[in-house]
């Protein structure tokens, strides 16, 4: 029995390693994938997720926005900049604590929403193409599974913290 190949001349070996492999070049094709489409609409990976933490929640507040989608606030907060400069958002001072910014999508940013949900359902077709829909609901249960031990390690071993639920 010959083993996969991922790679031109670089071939796998062992189960765990298969697996480590696929996962990582699994996730890389989709980042650039999404990378690409997304440049399309003048936006960056993660952002898309910003603007629907905002579109489903309403305006919250930065670590609000942070939280919900599973970020660190200083990287929400490069992103946040990057979409203020672009007109998607804005930030204005909380009324009650003039500490806190409140982040909210512009009438521009708001336009966006088809065509991010236009982005989101090409990534979709193209990542699941040759998959019936049984399948692709199986490898959905099953990601959930894996994403479910990897966090809970993540937790274990100290790292930054748990990926909410929602967050992907």
């Amino acid at each position: 029995m010959t083993e996969p190949m991922f790679e031109e001349g670089v071939r796998e070996t062992g189960e765990d390693g298969g697996l480590n492999c696929l996962m990582a070049q699994t996730t890389r094709g989709h980042r650039v994938l999404l990378a690409t489409l997304l440049g399309e609409i003048d936006l960056y990976p993660g952002q898309e997720r910003v603007m629907t933490a905002i579109w489903e929640n309403g305006p919250q507040s930065q670590n609000a926005l942070a939280r919900i989608v599973g970020i660190d606030v200083s990287t929400m907060t490069k992103s946040l900049q990057r979409l203020e400069r672009s007109g998607f958002v804005r930030r204005s001072p909380c009324p009650t604590n003039r500490r806190v910014s409140i982040v909210d999508t512009t009438p521009e940013g708001d336009a966006l929403r088809p065509r991010i949900d236009r982005v989101l359902s090409e990534v979709h077709a193209r990542m699941t193409r040759g998959l019936t829909p049984e399948q692709t609901d199986q490898l959905c249960s099953l990601l959930e599974v894996v994403r479910g031990n990897i966090c809970r390690e993540a937790e274990l071993a100290g790292s930054a913290g748990p990926i909410p639920p929602g967050s992907c």
